[in-house]
């Protein structure tokens, strides 16, 4: 399993509006600047967090965007999901279409890893971050 840039930034994107979190809603400017990220891409990932329900966005001259539930709800696993195509570390545990699974020997070693990371990335909140 290999995270992308994408899920990279999403996770600083993420932690950057949790240290702010009590200052209201952050512009893109100010987290491509602070993070260096970006515009367009940041753009791209921010909508990908608010479609999946991790952010609300905010209009208007003060706008911008803060998180809509408390620091430590949201854990790893949800914004590494909603960043990334897949978590999986093996295309026939991601797509479960493997027509041999019921068969191959390694299948079970690839679902018990599969496992095993979506637990660890379940058990670790934007809180443990900061």
């Amino acid at each position: 399993m290999m995270i992308s840039t994408k899920g990279r930034y999403a996770l600083r994107i993420m932690s950057y509006l949790a240290e702010h979190n009590d200052c209201g809603p952050v512009s893109l400017k100010d987290i491509s600047q602070n993070e260096n990220i970006g515009i367009k891409y940041l753009e791209i990932i921010v909508s990908s967090l608010t479609k999946a329900g991790l952010l609300e966005s905010v209009r208007g001259k003060n706008g911008g965007y803060q998180l809509n539930r408390k620091v430590e709800d949201y854990s790893l696993y949800d914004i590494l999901s909603a960043s990334e195509d897949t978590l999986a570390p093996v295309a026939c545990v991601d797509k479960r279409e493997c027509e041999s699974a019921d068969s191959c020997k390694t299948f079970r070693v690839w679902k018990e890893l599969d496992d095993t990371i979506e637990e660890f990335l379940k058990g670790k909140t934007l809180k443990d971050i900061l």
